[in-house]
């Protein structure tokens, strides 16, 4: 089950990758890209954001028992 999950994580990490580079190269291109790909970018940004402090806490936590 943990491997799912971290398979998961990496495809939302190169979705978020894929999906800036696409409207840096839209902009760049003087292209108006959608107004909703701005706000994926930052959702999946938010999410591999939440995902990181958590393991951040949870590797802490089990430092100090």
């Amino acid at each position: 089950m943990a491997q799912m999950f971290d398979m998961t994580r990496v495809w939302a990490m190169m979705t978020g990758l894929v999906l800036a580079i696409v409207y840096f190269a839209a902009t760049f291109l003087g292209l108006k890209p959608s107004e909703m790909l701005p706000m994926l970018v930052t959702a999946i940004g938010g999410f591999e954001m939440f995902l990181y402090g958590q393991d951040v806490w949870l590797k802490r936590k089990s430092k100090h028992g």
